[in-house]
């Protein structure tokens, strides 16, 4: 077997000449040339027969036996017709205007996808830095044009990630079907959501059937101007949590005007009780709901109202479900608790919304827990300087990118 076809075979890469190599301070240094002789433009592919000039490049490949490897080649500079510009040929182990292999950039995204790019860059011998111009090129690559993402939307789900402390913002936008993200964009504005129903486009955006979404109003307003025909829904979590509060705030409330010690004793130990599940109660939970029916009224009237509004959400006639969240409305607010009429008003504002998930039954889960997600990758990073570097993360875990520890043959063999 020839030296240059080891090497070959050693670099494992392929539709490439291997003329010869070099062993410098570096590492080894292969010199390599395309299988075609006419160049090609690195932008349409097209052959160019008129070259403007030369220049020896190198790009980063694959360590081989510990040591670093660089491919060296001569690029040609190339007048298209096609594009009528000047560019570099198109060379078949590396991406245009990249200063990586191929190979290295699909080994550094696998690697992103599982580990903080200080860890990739440290066990690839590269900076972070360009660990993360490798994530944003590779993302480019595989997702394809942004119309492409967003072909075929028809159930999506919107919510906002703070990625940075003083209120930095990123809005994510779900597909529920598909199961990932198919659009990031900064910010958490009215703004920021209508970029992405301007990308839709009016004809793609008249085909959305249904969004889900927390109370934003930001995000409302989007919605109702860009989609009006889709069905807004409100997310349940979001929904439910309002009652939740106001409960605790009631119970709050009434710790704080107890005329006495003996008062206070008998509110202690009902948060967790008050909030759990009646299947979740244990006899000790029950024989203090039993205690706080005669020990404090108000909280007791709280807890009744939260359970009612939570068998109403658990219904599934639309019309049963809104002739009782009117009059779930009206109970709270002649209940004389403060907190539940603050939420009465709210909910009433959003009430079709609402109705919407009775009638539905689709929630932002979906979309919560790709944001858990997301935050994981927040936090093994600690943190980003950059929302752009975060979106194309985000891409790439959760936007069905699919990448491989190893780069394959082309005929698929390892």
């Amino acid at each position: 077997m020839r030296a240059t076809t080891l090497l070959r075979l050693l670099f494992a890469i392929y539709h490439v000449f291997v003329t010869g190599f070099t062993l410098d301070a570096d590492g080894i240094v292969a010199d390599v040339r395309p299988h075609w002789q006419v160049p090609r433009c690195s932008l349409c592919g097209c052959k160019c027969r008129r070259v403007h000039d030369r220049r020896v490049r190198k790009w980063r490949h694959l360590d081989c036996l510990g040591w670093k490897v660089h491919l060296r080649y001569e690029m040609r500079r190339v007048k298209c017709r096609q594009c009528r510009r000047t560019t570099t040929e198109k060379v078949p182990w590396a991406v245009h205007d990249s200063q990586f292999t191929r190979a290295f950039e699909e080994r550094c995204a696998y690697f992103a996808k599982h580990a903080n790019l200080t860890f990739v860059g440290r066990t690839l011998r590269t900076t972070w830095r360009s660990v993360a111009r490798i994530v944003q090129s590779v993302v480019q690559q595989r997702l394809g044009t942004l119309d492409a993402r967003l072909e075929g939307l028809r159930h999506i789900g919107i919510d906002e990630l703070s990625y940075r402390k003083h209120h930095e913002y990123i809005t994510t936008v779900v597909d529920h079907e598909r199961g990932t993200v198919v659009w990031t964009g900064k910010g958490k504005s009215a703004e920021t959501l209508g970029a992405f129903f301007k990308a839709l486009g009016p004809k793609r955006a008249a085909k959305l059937e249904s969004v889900t979404i927390d109370m934003s109003g930001a995000y409302i307003k989007a919605v109702k101007e860009h989609v009006p025909q889709a069905c807004m829904i409100f997310d349940r979590f979001h929904v439910q949590r309002l009652v939740q509060d106001a409960l605790d705030e009631t119970r709050r409330d009434e710790v704080r005007s107890a005329e006495d010690r003996d008062q206070r004793s008998r509110l202690k130990g009902t948060r967790v009780p008050t909030q759990k599940s009646p299947w979740n109660l244990t006899d000790a939970d029950q024989m203090t709901l039993d205690e706080l029916r005669h020990a404090n009224e108000p909280l007791y009237t709280a807890y009744l109202l939260k359970e009612s509004f939570v068998d109403i959400l658990n219904g599934r006639q639309v019309n049963v479900g809104r002739a009782r969240l009117v009059k779930w409305i009206a109970d709270a607010r002649e209940s004389g608790l403060r907190h539940f009429a603050r939420v009465a008003n709210t909910i009433e504002t959003h009430l079709d919304g609402i109705v919407e998930y009775i009638r539905t039954r689709f929630t932002n889960a979906r979309t919560e827990g790709l944001n858990g997600k997301i935050r994981t990758l927040t936090r093994r990073a600690f943190g980003f300087h950059d929302a752009f570097a975060l979106m194309a993360l985000i891409h790439l875990c959760c936007g069905g990118v699919q990448v491989t520890p190893a780069f394959s043959r082309p005929d698929g063999h390892p």
